[in-house]
């Protein structure tokens, strides 16, 4: 670092992002991308954006965000498209978070939260999961400030019932809650239909799982007319032109070619089952995972040498130095042949071990 950095950005320790390894071929089954390509539709709609590239795109994504609110069944100005769902994260600490109210937190979730807490200087209270791994809901019905939690939780796959959601919600109105459903089209159920009865709701979503754009960044938060104008004031503030013209196009396609989304989705949801099963047969301890990986501990092998051995073997799945969950390694969903071979390899490194 140089030396004219300011001091808090000093101290901060940055978000840590899955390899992307680029001098071996790996099977990579360690960002939870998706293993299937954009569909064809938004591929040719990006194509013909590129010709215009010389102008800027539209500030308000005024096609996408219409495509977006009539998929989910509200009105346009209910949404806000973002460069990946992290921006729209970004917006809400900015915007609900301040030294009277602190960021709340489970200790075991996405880790851009404690780095946005401290990028912002913010207070926070973070609440530790339940041994389970569950959310500890009458502990955050308790607390007071803005409560962030990711649904199905990350890296658990965990995921809390639309009714447990609303608890949490209804029981104090003064505060803001956001919803982080990256992975709720593997099993979860949105809270996006509780937006019009908790004016205290934010929810947000990305194109980066489920429709295969982790390149793309394009995410997006729903919430009630109010709090959307407040994120746009933050946009408005930073950069307007926040979605380029392909990525406009890219997502257009995503929204209206249902079917390849359906059907992605439910290939994704298969062969965590699959997974699931081998690892059980494997003798593999696992939660109750409703996203697109599966988050599994062994009593045979340790997880940092799993991690480590998997990855000698051409394989790379997500590992966490954190001691709640070092025994653990969190495995993305690939396709079935790529999940069968990282069976295989987990086969041989048990042999290995005996």
């Amino acid at each position: 670092m140089s030396k004219f950095l300011n001091e808090k950005i000093a101290k901060i320790t940055p978000y840590v992002p899955g390899e992307q390894p680029k001098q071996r071929k790996y099977i990579k089954l360690n960002t939870n991308e998706s293993p299937y390509p954009p569909t064809k539709m938004g591929v040719q709609m990006a194509s013909e954006e590129a010709n215009n590239c010389y102008l800027y795109s539209d500030p308000e994504c005024s096609e996408l965000t219409s495509l977006v609110a009539d998929s989910l069944g509200i009105k346009s100005s209910q949404v806000i498209l973002t460069n990946g769902s992290d921006e729209v994260l970004n917006f809400a600490f900015m915007a609900y978070c301040d030294k009277d109210t602190p960021a709340v937190f489970a200790d075991i979730t996405y880790g851009f939260y404690k780095v946005f807490a401290k990028l912002y200087d913010l207070p926070t209270k973070v609440i530790p999961l339940k041994d389970d791994f569950s959310i500890d809901i009458d502990k955050f019905i308790s607390t007071f400030g803005t409560i962030f939690i990711a649904n199905p939780n990350a890296p658990t796959g965990i995921a809390l019932d639309l009714n447990e959601i609303e608890r949490i919600v209804s029981s104090n109105p003064d505060r803001i809650v956001v919803i982080d459903e990256a992975y709720v089209d593997f099993g979860a159920k949105s809270a996006v239909s509780l937006i019009d009865k908790y004016d205290n709701l934010l929810v947000t979503q990305t194109f980066s799982k489920s429709r295969s754009l982790a390149g793309a960044r394009l995410g997006f938060g729903v919430a009630n007319e109010n709090l959307i104008k407040d994120l746009m004031t933050i946009k408005y503030s930073t950069n307007p032109y926040n979605v380029n013209r392909m990525t406009l196009g890219l997502g257009k396609g995503a929204i209206l070619d249902k079917e390849y989304f359906n059907e992605n989705c439910k290939k994704v949801i298969q062969d965590r089952e699959y997974t699931v099963e081998k690892l059980k047969e494997l003798g593999f301890s696992l939660t109750n995972s409703k996203a697109n990986f599966v988050f599994a501990k062994s009593d045979r092998i340790d997880g940092t040498s799993l991690y480590l051995k998997l990855k000698e073997k051409g394989v790379l799945v997500r590992h966490f130095n954190d001691p709640r969950i070092i025994d653990y390694n969190r495995i993305t969903i690939g396709n079935r042949e790529q999940m069968q071979a990282f069976i295989q390899v987990v086969k041989e490194i048990l042999e290995e071990t005996k």
